[in-house]
């Protein structure tokens, strides 16, 4: 399958995978969606690659999340069963994502870094689940992933309010894993997916395969296809 709005490179056992609608800050309508989805179809099943690297063209956004007018057009109706990005129900992905955040991540663009194992920020990047402010709700997994990775008290606060917050927030309420200066972000995620293909590739399977197993929501484990 060839792609319009996702862009490949590997680096070894690596894939980078890139968000490449910059024109529209890589807000995802339904074709992108059947894209990723594809594409994290060929990661699962591609022995050669161990970790992937997600982030988004260009310098101002990682992704702005849902593409409003598409979804005017019922474009939400065709999404596939894999979710937002073709990640955010896909529960049962062995390997390791990291999400790089350039720019901001805001409402499904943020609930796709939620989905992602590692967060990795850019100094300018910045979060918000805005769905309140035009009518919806966090609705691709946000409510549920980020309650349980901040806590209840600080989760709704953002997803009552539809505040944003800096990347250096982000980092002190434990949503991101470390903020690097802007020019480094790819360099550092990319270091961090090779530090972990550099372990027992098995051993980070099962790892992850028992972290979804023991997630906390029942969701989580009725979505797993482990035996």
């Amino acid at each position: 399958m060839s792609y319009k709005f996702v862009s490949l490179t590997t680096y070894g056992k690596v894939l980078l995978v890139t968000l490449n609608r910059p024109d529209v800050y890589n807000a995802m309508h339904a074709p992108m969606h059947v894209e990723l989805s594809d594409v994290w179809d060929g990661f699962a099943a591609n022995p050669d690659l161990w970790v992937a690297v997600l982030t988004g063209a260009g310098e101002k956004a990682f992704s702005a999340g849902n593409e409003l007018n598409a979804t005017a057009k019922g474009g939400a109706a065709s999404r596939p069963t894999t979710g937002f990005a073709g990640l955010t129900q896909r529960f049962d992905l062995e390997k390791p994502v990291i999400a790089a955040v350039n720019g901001f991540a805001m409402g499904g663009g943020f609930e796709t870094a939620l989905s992602c194992d590692i967060i990795i920020a850019a100094q300018t990047a910045t979060f918000a689940l805005p769905e309140v402010k035009v009518g919806f709700m966090a609705a691709a997994s946000g409510i549920q992933r980020l309650s349980r990775y901040i806590g209840r008290v600080a989760a709704q606060e953002m997803m009552l309010t539809g505040k944003r917050i800096s990347a250096t927030e982000a980092l002190n309420m434990g949503i991101v894993n470390a903020v690097t200066p802007d020019k480094k972000l790819i360099e550092t995620a990319l270091s961090k997916a090779q530090e972990i293909a550099s372990v027992s590739p098995s051993a980070v399977k099962a790892t992850k395969r028992c972290l979804l197993y023991t997630s906390p929501s029942p969701r989580d484990r009725q979505k797993s296809r482990m035996p």
